[in-house]
């Protein structure tokens, strides 16, 4: 007795062929790669020979610039320009650009190719500026990555052209044969024909019911007539055939050596344009997702670390003196930590330098009455457990000044919704749980468009606003903005 698995077992030359396949493709990715890598280099030593010279290559001599008062030897550009280039192929990696995508226009791939380039270049000059190094030129730093969106933009433009032409021809075209003549199957065909460089072309259709149209070759069971016929390449079922029509389509395909590829019409449409992933073997389309920038988080961490350890850098003395106030204005502690909940409702210590009494928790609940907020955090503007100088560092925000310690330890961030009191987050509602989906922030988007404003649901559409629309410049803006308003002595 013979007991029929399915699906039948991937035949031997089958496997070999699709990891082949896959190490074709990883191949090509890397020279890509490695295209990038030295075209940055040699935008590099081309932005440094225009800038001074020919006659001056790499290391070699001392060379006098307009942006510094001194002198400058060149042995610290090559260093830089190899940061440069690596910093240029991760970029690129983040936009996608080592994958042949010839469905995005020349326009949208420039769009990626200058989006990678300025990301690259602006991480360079914020390292150049941290590491407190002057060797390096302004100039040099910007004609680098001027010419590098040119040729970066320009050889892929160059090899869309040539791909492109070949498809023209003829050469390299997958002949397609469409199970299914219904909208999908019709509208799949149109699109496959308005994009030849895709190098598709369709013979024709497969359908159940031809209902007169000339496209339409055959039926379900005449595929071995049809695809031998039509030098068939590749076979696209579009309908939602039964299962035991794709079981008979999936083995007559392996048979003849064709292609079979499923596209899915679920959902009115819905399916269309969905990626499809494996998870456990199991292929999954994914209707809707929100992508998570990694390489835009990762620099998000790497601006809070370098900006919270200069920050405190600079402030030290500050720090000192508010101490010393807090110190002789009241008795109690001089910092002040308390319980805050911060993303995913993780709870962590949030610190402050004192600015009320030190019974002042215990006074909350008796003031809780007077809260001039709607909604379920507290805050009054004369609070009285506020000290005389507490009302001073928070009038300048002095007093979140040893949060900078928390954004170095990773609980919160430069930027994001403030973090709120525990007893205040056991008044959230439901919706409001949003709000925890990213770190808190030391400033944030409410704090400098709606401070003033007194309303829970005002601080809810900022914080929501800066959570969907989130990007690195979002995040520079606010900090600029938050240091007007602290020198305009807006806090309570």
């Amino acid at each position: 007795m013979v007991v029929e698995t399915w699906p039948p077992a991937e035949p031997a030359h089958a496997a070999r062929a699709r990891s082949a396949s896959a190490r074709g493709g990883l191949a090509r990715q890397a020279a890509y790669a490695a295209m990038d890598f030295g075209l940055v280099c040699l935008g590099g030593m081309g932005a440094f020979w225009l800038r001074f010279g020919f006659a001056n290559p790499f290391g070699a001599a001392t060379l006098a610039l307009n942006e510094f008062s001194g002198q400058m030897t060149a042995q610290a550009y090559p260093g830089f320009l190899v940061l440069y280039a690596a910093m240029m192929v991760l970029s690129c990696i983040s936009q996608d650009l080592y994958r042949t995508a010839r469905e995005l226009s020349a326009l949208e791939e420039s769009t990626k190719v200058a989006k990678a380039v300025g990301l690259a270049t602006s991480l360079l000059a914020l390292f150049i500026f941290t590491s407190g190094n002057k060797e390096i030129s302004r100039v040099v730093v910007a004609g680098a990555g001027a010419l590098n969106v040119v040729t970066l933009a320009g050889w892929r433009y160059g090899k869309r052209r040539y791909v492109l032409g070949r498809a023209g021809r003829g050469v390299g075209v997958s002949r397609v044969l469409i199970v299914g003549a219904g909208k999908m199957g019709r509208n799949f065909a149109a699109w496959l024909s308005e994009n030849r460089q895709l190098g598709f072309h369709v013979c024709g259709f497969l359908d159940a019911h031809p209902n007169g149209d000339p496209r339409v070759l055959g039926a379900f069971q005449d595929l071995r007539r049809v695809a031998l016929g039509q030098f068939v390449d590749q076979l696209f079922i579009t309908l939602p055939a039964e299962r035991e029509v794709v079981k008979e389509m999936f083995l007559e395909a392996r048979r003849l050596r064709l292609n079979l590829n499923v596209v899915p019409d679920l959902y009115d449409g819905l399916a269309w344009r969905a990626p499809v992933q494996s998870i456990g073997g199991f292929p999954v389309i994914q209707l809707h997702g929100q992508p998570i920038p990694i390489l835009g988080l990762a620099v998000k961490r790497v601006m809070d670390v370098i900006g919270a350890t200069l920050g405190l850098v600079v402030a030290a003395p500050l720090l000192a003196l508010t101490a010393a106030w807090i110190h002789f204005d009241s008795p109690g502690p001089v910092f002040y930590s308390a319980p805050r909940v911060g993303r995913k409702g993780r709870k962590f210590r949030c610190f402050k330098l004192r600015t009320m009494v030190a019974e002042a928790e215990a006074q909350k609940e008796c003031l809780r009455d007077a809260n001039e907020r709607s909604g379920p955090f507290f805050k009054m503007e004369n609070d009285p457990r506020i000290t005389r100088c507490g009302r001073w560092l928070r009038k300048y925000s002095v007093d979140e000044l040893p949060q900078l310690v928390n954004v170095l330890r990773g609980e919160m961030s430069l930027v994001g919704p403030r973090p709120h009191p525990v007893d205040d987050f056991a008044r959230y509602k439901i919706e409001h749980l949003r709000r925890l989906d990213v770190k808190p922030g030391v400033t944030g988007l409410w704090q400098v468009t709606a401070r003033g404003d007194p309303s829970f649901e005002a601080t809810m559409t900022q914080d929501l606003k800066y959570i969907e629309t989130w990007s690195l410049r979002l995040d520079v803006q606010v900090l600029l903005q938050t240091a007007a308003v602290v020198l305009e002595g807006e806090g309570q």
